[in-house]
């Protein structure tokens, strides 16, 4: 289950990252992010931006990470998670920007001036892998805070029934 999700984060370099706004609206944007060993996403943002706004105000987060080649029909995969996120700062922000510039190298050469890193800790996720997994299926689970993952359930959908 480790190995589907870190393989599913892999798979792909962009995320969709939803936020909650201070008055209950929803809101999401898409980044580069780049994973630590314990399944932390880091991503760098401008701190002005609506959600990284929200991430200060709030800090309840859902990301969404998927294969953004499948094609219709074919089997799917894409990985879920829910958890908290934050402005790193200090040695946080450092960590961060490690992992990121090993994700992303070429970032080093930029002006990212007032960009700061931000961090995602899930607390759940829920993943799909029809090759890995079989078709329809969605395992759930547990994430600690060392990224270590814990199985809560598995869904099945098939056409006209949820299992």
């Amino acid at each position: 289950m480790a190995e589907a999700a870190e393989r599913l984060l892999d798979a792909s370099t962009l995320c969709a990252i939803a936020t909650v706004a201070p008055n209950g609206g929803a809101y999401i944007n898409t980044a580069y992010f780049a994973r630590s060993t314990n399944l932390d996403l880091v991503w760098l943002s401008e701190p002005a931006a609506n959600h990284s706004r929200n991430v200060r105000s709030e800090g309840t987060v859902a990301v969404a990470v998927y294969d953004s080649g499948q094609s219709w029909g074919k089997p799917d995969r894409g990985i879920q998670l829910f958890g908290s996120a934050w402005e790193a700062a200090g040695a946080g922000a450092a960590d961060a920007k490690t992992v990121y510039a090993n994700r992303f190298p070429d970032y080093l050469r930029e002006d990212v001036g007032a960009f700061r890193f931000y961090v995602f800790h899930p607390s759940r996720l829920k993943l799909f892998d029809e090759r890995e997994l079989g078709a329809g299926r969605f395992v759930i689970a547990r994430v600690d805070d060392s990224g270590r993952l814990s199985w809560e359930g598995t869904e099945i959908y098939r056409s006209g029934r949820h299992s």
